[in-house]
């Protein structure tokens, strides 16, 4: 992908869109982790344990690029995220982060809960990319110094907005179809069938129908 094209700063803004979002839980955990460490160790724990955070996270997703390069395996992750847009307007309960009493259980528990929670971003931020891995480490840059400096605040930010959760899932979505369409093997069959403006439709119907299907169920769960 070309520097600084309109394709460019549209990838961009999705990565950096869904790093944010999907980075809620996350950087809930950062904040509950370091919570019982003096100030001095605390800022400490929380930049050592997300530069950890960040370098497992970089690998995970060098890791789904590449295979998301091999036929088939693209058309599954798009697949695999329409479940988790829909997931990310109705979640389920979500479970107790343990705070840490040890500078060295603080960096342990952000860097494991981070791997484990950050898997979802992982794939959506590759998808995002097309295969582009320096729009990764960009987006990354951006979102992750805004995510640390900022846990709680995102929290409330998306409590006081839930329009950019909706957006989240949107290019979730979006990204899904989009995987679909640009796989080698599956895409040639759907653009065969729906002709070229596949790439458009395909991704358009699964953002709206995630944002339904989503707004559905959290309103099952949540009934006014």
């Amino acid at each position: 992908m070309e520097l600084f094209t309109l394709q460019f700063w549209t990838a961009l803004f999705s990565i950096v869109v869904l790093d944010l979002v999907l980075a809620g839980d996350n950087a809930v955990v950062i904040a509950m982790a370091a919570h019982r460490l003096p100030d001095e160790l605390k800022k400490k724990a929380i930049f050592v344990g997300t530069a950890g955070a960040v370098i497992i996270r970089i690998i995970m997703t060098l890791l789904a690029v590449y295979l998301l390069s091999i036929p088939y395996l693209q058309a599954l992750g798009g697949l695999l995220l329409l479940p988790i847009a829909i997931k990310l307007l109705a979640p389920a309960k979500k479970g107790h982060v343990e705070e840490a009493n040890s500078f060295a259980e603080a960096v342990k528990t952000i860097i494991v809960a981070d791997a484990a929670m950050g898997i979802d971003n992982v794939l959506g931020v590759a998808g995002a990319a097309h295969g582009d891995f320096l729009l990764v480490v960009i987006g990354l840059l951006i979102s992750v110094p805004i995510v640390v400096g900022s846990s709680q605040l995102i929290g409330k930010l998306l409590d006081n907005w839930p329009v950019l959760i909706y957006l989240g899932a949107g290019i979730l979505g979006w990204t899904g179809g989009s995987m679909l369409i640009q796989d080698g093997r599956i895409g040639p069959v759907i653009v065969e069938l729906l002709g070229s403006t596949a790439s458009i439709i395909i991704p358009a119907i699964l953002a709206v129908g995630v944002c339904v299907i989503g707004y559905s169920k959290k309103k099952q769960v949540q009934p006014d």
